[in-house]
């Protein structure tokens, strides 16, 4: 981005936002640069300026979207590792979904979809997995040694609640049955529970 860093990182917020707003109003699917456009609050010339398509616009967001969450996180950075691990499954398993945040949801699936086919994707969604399997583990680890948790193979484990966090968020947007969205939720947060010592 051009100009100072004030007004660059501006620029990039505001893009971002534009572009979560298009994806949970369009997803994935029908979403135009144009629509990100029409979400954009300053000139359309300089979206159109710093991205050529939505594909690099959308892996530019992805990036986006995990280094908010990695902030996010460190909001709970003095918690016990079992607050912070729970913390961590609610953000990514709420409790429940306003139309916003589902249609958001829906819109993040479709993009993991294409990760197949577009390379630039597969590279994120890796990265953020690899962010949320290592963060995980460093939880359960830090408890482990606090005694917190019980002793339990940790890269496993993280594994593990890392698949159940995808596959809680595939069913719930994919089926729309809340009901067992929620007792997957519920299983996953009991298994924290029964992780403690």
């Amino acid at each position: 981005m051009t100009g100072s860093d004030g007004e660059s990182a501006d620029t990039k917020t505001a893009i971002m936002e534009a572009t979560y707003r298009a994806l949970c109003q369009h997803g994935y699917a029908d979403l135009t640069i144009q629509d990100i456009a029409d979400e954009f609050e300053k000139s359309r010339s300089l979206l159109f300026y710093h991205y050529d398509t939505k594909e690099e616009l959308l892996v530019d967001f992805l990036r986006y979207l995990l280094d908010w969450f990695a902030d996010d996180l460190s909001a709970d950075a003095d918690a016990e590792p079992p607050a912070q691990l729970r913390g961590l499954l609610e953000r990514t398993l709420p409790a429940e979904l306003d139309e916003e945040a589902e249609n958001f949801h829906v819109a993040l699936v479709e993009l993991r979809s294409q990760a197949p086919y577009v390379d630039e994707f597969r590279e994120q969604f890796t990265r953020t997995d690899e962010f949320l399997s290592d963060t995980i583990a460093a939880y359960i680890e830090a408890g482990i040694e606090a005694g917190a948790f019980r002793d339990v193979d940790v890269d496993e484990t993280a594994a593990m609640l890392v698949g159940l966090i995808y596959g809680t968020m595939f069913i719930r947007v994919s089926t729309g049955d809340e009901t067992f969205a929620r007792s997957l939720r519920d299983a996953v947060l009991g298994y924290v529970d029964r992780l403690e010592a």
